[in-house]
């Protein structure tokens, strides 16, 4: 079984629980849900959700970066969002920061994300 290290960047909001913003193991990793916060005042970006989407996927590109990774390795994400009627906003941004062949995806609707955000993104990338 492979060693577990955790991956931590200040380019990226610290964890605000007992979690890590990445954990690898082996080639895999296991990147954390982001919002879409500023990570210097931990704030929440807008005023729209397309502004909170694209930072929620500079924060994952920075915690990727950290781990001497890039957008091009994520293999899976989930999106979450509080109203299924931002996916196309949503998905719009998404698409600024994926090229073909794109990640396998999820989006699902929550009734609720921390800090009053309205999307989150996690991902699962493969490491060189």
């Amino acid at each position: 079984m492979p060693a577990r290290q955790a991956i931590a960047t200040d380019q990226a909001p610290a964890a605000v629980g007992p979690y890590s913003q990445a954990v690898r193991s082996g080639n895999l990793l296991f990147l954390s849900g982001q919002l879409g916060l500023d990570s210097a005042t931990g704030v929440l970006v807008g005023p729209g959700v397309a502004d909170e989407a694209r930072q929620a996927l500079r924060n994952l590109a920075a915690v990727l970066a950290a781990a001497a990774g890039g957008m091009g390795d994520v293999v899976k994400s989930t999106i979450y969002l509080t109203d299924m009627q931002d996916f196309a906003a949503v998905n719009a941004v998404y698409a600024e920061f994926f090229a073909a062949p794109f990640p396998a995806r999820a989006c699902v609707a929550v009734a609720a994300l921390p800090k009053g955000g309205r999307v989150e993104i996690e991902a699962v990338a493969v490491l060189a």
